[in-house]
């Protein structure tokens, strides 16, 4: 398999058609352009900085804070529930998809978005275990194995 060299280019006002050919010249393929702009302040959400982990959302009254989301809660518990099961990653993202349950796109889950989940349950992972739910959840898997 070929090895493949990738390079962070920073765009500068010389940026342009000029430079894409040089590079391509070069032997480099363009295969990515990443945009990015400032958000009037009015734009961002105050007090709530970043991506919302799944699990949570914005609470709808303020102040702005953030709370469970009951349904991405129940899924993070189904995957950890599957995950020490030793199901594979197809095996999670299938029965989630039986369940109904999608991603925060709204598509159907896969083994790829399952495993992108990890450092997430990693993450939420003391307090899953932490709960009376899952100390129940915990001993039907107990009766269940064994």
């Amino acid at each position: 398999m070929a090895r493949i060299e990738r390079v962070r280019q920073d765009v500068s006002p010389a940026f342009g058609p000029d430079e894409i050919r040089r590079q391509s010249e070069q032997g480099w393929k363009l295969v990515a352009v990443e945009w990015e702009r400032e958000l009037p302040e009015e734009a961002a959400e105050p007090g709530i900085p970043g991506e919302v982990p799944f699990g949570l959302q914005v609470a709808p009254d303020p102040p702005p804070r953030l709370e469970e989301n009951p349904t991405e809660r129940e899924i993070l518990f189904l995957m950890m529930e599957l995950t020490i099961q030793d199901g594979p990653y197809s095996g999670i993202a299938e029965e989630l998809n039986r369940r109904g349950y999608r991603t925060r796109q709204g598509l159907k889950w896969t083994p790829v978005s399952v495993f992108q989940m990890l450092p997430r349950l990693v993450e939420a992972g003391p307090k899953i275990f932490a709960t009376e739910e899952w100390q129940q959840r915990r001993e039907k898997l107990k009766l269940a194995s064994g």
